[in-house]
C-alpha cells in the first residue's frame, strides 16, 4: 500500500512517515499544497493524508482539485476542530477527519479502515431504486437516465441509503456509517447533507426516493405508483 502524506511541517511529516513505514507501508511526503496536489493527481496511491494548513494553496483546495480528478480515500489533518472545518471539509469529500494532536495508534487504525473500505467491492455493484441507479464501482449514480454529479461525501450517503433501502436510519447512524465518528447532539452535518442530497437526487424529479420519518430518521424507497 502507498500513502502520499502532505504535511508541511517537517517534524510532523517526518513522524507520520517514520510511523507508516514501520507498519509496513509505502510513504511519499509533499511538504506544499501544489506540490501535494501534483504527486496525489499524477501519482499511483491508495490514500492521502492531507494537512488542512498549507503553504501555496490550503488542504481544502487541494481536496477540491482532487476530487474532480479521482476517487482515492483522503484523509484530513488540522489543528482546527470546530464542526464548520469538519463539515466543510466532508462536503468537499474527505473520507475522515483527524484533529491534531492525535496518537498515531488512532491514525494507524483509521488509515486501516479507510484502505480497508477502498478496497473492497460489492458482490452486486449495481443498485435501483425505482428510475435510479447507483453503480458502487464505476461511482456513478443516474436517474431516469440522467448522469447525477455527486460527491464522495453525497455518494457514500446515497450508497448507504440505496443499500437500505426501505430501512429507516437514523441520524446518529448516519453519522456513524458515513462519517466515522460521533457528532455533537447540536450538530446539524446530516441534515445539511441531506438537504444537498435531495437538490440533487429528487428536486428535479416528480417521484420522491428520500423521505423524512418525524423523529426517527430517513428511508429512500419508492413511494409513487
Amino acid at each position: 500500500m502507498k500513502i502520499l502524506v502532505i504535511e508541511d511541517e517537517p517534524k510532523a511529516a517526518e513522524y507520520l512517515r517514520q510511523g507508516l513505514s514501520e507498519s509496513g507501508y509505502t510513504v511519499e511526503l509533499a511538504y506544499n499544497g501544489p506540490d501535494g496536489l501534483h504527486a496525489a493527481t499524477t501519482g499511483d496511491h491508495d490514500l492521502v493524508i492531507l494537512d488542512v494548513m498549507l503553504p501555496g494553496i490550503d488542504g481544502f483546495a487541494v481536496l477540491s482539485a482532487l476530487r474532480t480528478a479521482k476517487q482515492i480515500p483522503v484523509l484530513m489533518l488540522t489543528a482546527r476542530g470546530k464542526t464548520d472545518d469538519k463539515v466543510r471539509g466532508f462536503d468537499l469529500g474527505a473520507d475522515d477527519y483527524l484533529v491534531k494532536p492525535f496518537q498515531f495508534p488512532e491514525l494507524l487504525a483509521r488509515v486501516r479502515t479507510l484502505l480497508k473500505r477502498g478496497h473492497t467491492v460489492a458482490a452486486d455493484p449495481i443498485f435501483r431504486v425505482g428510475d435510479m441507479e447507483l453503480d458502487s464501482v464505476r461511482h456513478r449514480a443516474t436517474r431516469g437516465g440522467l448522469r447525477i454529479d455527486l460527491t464522495a461525501k453525497e455518494f457514500a450517503l446515497l450508497t448507504l441509503l440505496t443499500q437500505k433501502s426501505g430501512e429507516v436510519l437514523s441520524r446518529t447512524q448516519i453519522a456513524s456509517m458515513v462519517w466515522d465518528i460521533h457528532f455533537d447532539s447540536d450538530s446539524n452535518v446530516v441534515e445539511v447533507a441531506m438537504r444537498r442530497l435531495r437538490a440533487k437526487i429528487d428536486d428535479p424529479f416528480p417521484d420522491k426516493l428520500i423521505h423524512t420519518v418525524r423523529g426517527v430518521g430517513y428511508v429512500l424507497e419508492r413511494r409513487g405508483p
